[in-house]
């Protein structure tokens, strides 16, 4: 025996077709924010990105590294082991926070192939340091 629950009014469809609402991939709850986390060794801070760094949450990533500015860290480590795309507003956050902090204070570490694809392309490697992990970026 099968039994069915009633659907409440106004759940569901409307006539034939299905009602939809419209949500933009930065308000989704499916899509994480992309900083991760904020860790302070010493006057090092590593701040920990990850997913998709692009237009939709330029911002948050922006915003993170301002925070840092004020306290004048000796050195800010961007963990880009967990980021699987990056595309050039992120970068130009990049090129901002350099000027903001100073030269040698912003490193990079474990980029995976694509974003070394884009750092390389767009000659920020040679501008910034990377690193292949938090660690070896923390020691020299």
């Amino acid at each position: 025996m099968i039994l069915a629950a009633p659907v409440p009014n106004g759940c569901g469809h409307r006539g034939d077709r299905p009602q939809s609402t419209a949500v933009s991939e930065s308000d989704s709850p499916l899509r994480e924010g992309p900083v991760r986390g904020i860790d302070r060794n010493g006057r090092a801070v590593v701040v920990r990105l990850a997913g998709e760094l692009d237009l939709y949450n330029v911002e948050q990533v922006r915003s993170a590294l301002l925070e840092l500015a004020p306290d004048r860290p000796e050195t800010v480590i961007l963990d880009l082991a967990e980021v699987e795309f990056v595309d050039s507003t992120v970068l130009g956050v990049l090129v901002e926070a350099r000027s903001r902090f100073g030269d040698g204070v912003l490193r990079l570490a474990g980029p995976q192939l694509e974003t070394r694809r884009a750092l390389k392309i767009t000659g920020l490697d040679r501008h910034l340091p990377v690193y292949d992990s938090v660690d070896q970026a923390l020691t020299e």
